[in-house]
């Protein structure tokens, strides 16, 4: 990182940086035997589609995996975290906290502003 751009931040992936998929990122890490669809769908408070969606950008950048199968007769879809989705999660983690630490020590120093009150008319 540039020493002149401390704030850059460039281990904030725009892949993973998405709400939606910050939540199934998050949902899977801790899950190595994976998760099925109905599950994940509602762990992150997602529809069908938007879940799809999501997890079709996660799996083409190879962050997740994602198997078909059935379950007696039913359709059966399972997603894990792929070792590089694992791997670039917990790279994302480590920048997302000195993001988190930069800003509150940012806070702690600046000088606090006074704000007039307004006059009671």
């Amino acid at each position: 990182m540039p020493t002149d751009a401390p704030f850059a931040y460039d281990g904030l992936d725009r892949t993973i940086h998405e709400k939606a998929r910050l939540g199934i990122m998050t949902s899977l890490v801790s899950r190595p035997k994976g998760l099925v669809f109905a599950e994940l769908k509602r762990l992150c408070g997602l529809t069908d589609g938007n879940l799809s969606r999501h997890l079709q950008v996660l799996e083409d950048a190879g962050l997740v995996r994602i198997e078909k199968g059935f379950e007696g007769k039913r359709p059966l879809t399972t997603c894990f975290l792929t070792a590089e989705g694992r791997k670039r999660f917990l790279d994302y983690l480590a920048t997302l906290e000195r993001v988190v630490k930069d800003a509150a020590d940012a806070a702690n120093t600046a000088p606090v502003e006074r704000t007039l009150e307004p006059k009671a008319t």
